[in-house]
């Protein structure tokens, strides 16, 4: 039996299209929502408000997270923000990406690297992982032995670049320098398509790895 006390993740997924630079493609997009029986967040916001409020139920939403704000992942989030009354929140540096979409609404909660979101039980950390957007974040949460990738890091490989505000060896610094100085077993939460592991993408791209500090350990003489 679950615990209603203790945080946890659940998914869905929604489907549109995404849109940039004169293109337009179909995509399904994975919804990540964490938190307990009595709160949560919602870890982007994609096609369909009524998609992710089936995810939510009847929690209170306390802040709409963006991995980043390419429009399938933030098409639906103020409409999102005026339904549950929660903060969307957004690192600043895809300002450019956002006002593609909402350029009337801005979002209420600048996102900063190594920032720590609470929700139930559990905190998550913010990872600012430039590359695939220029604000690109993902969402750590060791307590749930999880991370929330957007589209940083797939089951795969990195995620696409080659489109305005990307850039290639910069997705590639961001996943080895941030993303592969966690624990192998950490699971990968994507943005879209299948979950995958630390140590499997990073046995798949090469170990070019260089421990990080996470919060609470001791920095080395």
């Amino acid at each position: 039996m679950t615990d209603p006390t203790r945080a946890r993740v659940d998914h869905g997924v929604s489907s549109g299209t995404f849109s940039l630079d004169g293109q337009t493609f179909d995509v399904d997009n994975n919804i990540w929502v964490v938190g307990d029986d009595r709160e949560c967040i919602v870890i982007d916001a994609p096609h369909n408000v009524a998609d992710i409020l089936a995810v939510v139920g009847h929690r209170e939403v306390k802040a709409i997270v963006c991995t980043h704000a390419h429009d399938d992942h933030v098409r639906v989030a103020p409409a999102l923000r005026d339904e549950v009354g929660a903060p969307i929140m957004l690192h600043p540096d895809d300002k450019p990406l956002w006002e593609l979409t909402h350029p009337e609404r801005p979002w209420d909660e600048s996102l900063v690297d190594e920032q720590l979101i609470e929700v139930g039980d559990t905190t998550l950390q913010v990872l600012h992982t430039p590359g695939h957007a220029p604000g690109a974040v993902c969402l750590y949460a060791p307590d749930l032995g999880c991370i929330f990738t957007g589209d940083t890091l797939f089951n795969g490989g990195p995620g696409a670049t080659g489109r305005s505000y990307s850039d290639e060896n910069l997705i590639k610094e961001s996943i080895r320098m941030r993303l592969f100085a966690l624990p192998d077993d950490t699971v990968v939460h994507t943005g879209h398509g299948d979950d995958t592991t630390i140590g499997a993408e990073s046995r798949r791209l090469g170990r070019f790895r260089r421990p990080r500090r996470l919060p609470g350990e001791e920095v080395a003489p």
